[in-house]
């Protein structure tokens, strides 16, 4: 496997496959773990082609497998940023996380496309709000457990 990320948040690997295997880890885990597959199924339903799909999970683990949208960039042009978060919103959902490490390229599908969804918001009236961020509010309480 190849290692993609590695932060504080989250550990993520891209197996041989092509599929991301992501670890969810570090201050409110549990609750990012449950916001990005909630959100990632909604996308789903909408038929939103530019986003991972889920492919595997274990929520005890807080382990979540998607399908590979492509490669992260190393530049992209801030209205094309804005666009592509923009386009997003036509399908229900605001990122709250609009940030250029957070787009992908997929040659495949000729795009960009947008990856984590750990604090995403579905706009649709009458959802159900994301999960609140309460366990471990604190990086310091964090540190404190992990070591």
């Amino acid at each position: 496997m190849f290692e993609a990320k590695n932060t504080a948040r989250a550990k993520v690997h891209i197996g041989y496959d092509g599929r991301v295997h992501k670890y969810f880890r570090g201050p409110q885990a549990r609750e990012r773990f449950e916001n990005e597959v909630r959100v990632l199924r909604y996308l789903e339903k909408k038929k939103c082609p530019f986003v991972p799909r889920i492919l595997e999970l274990d929520e005890a683990k807080k382990y979540l497998v998607t399908s590979n949208a492509g490669s992260r960039v190393d530049r992209i042009s801030e209205p094309k940023l804005r666009q592509v978060f923009a386009e997003l919103e036509q399908y229900g959902v605001r990122h709250d996380d609009a940030e250029q490490r957070n787009i992908t390229y997929n040659p495949r599908a000729g795009r960009f496309c947008i990856i984590d969804f750990e604090f995403a918001s579905i706009l649709e009236p009458g959802y159900p709000p994301s999960p609140e961020m309460k366990s471990q509010p604190n990086r310091a309480e964090w540190k404190e457990t992990s070591e």
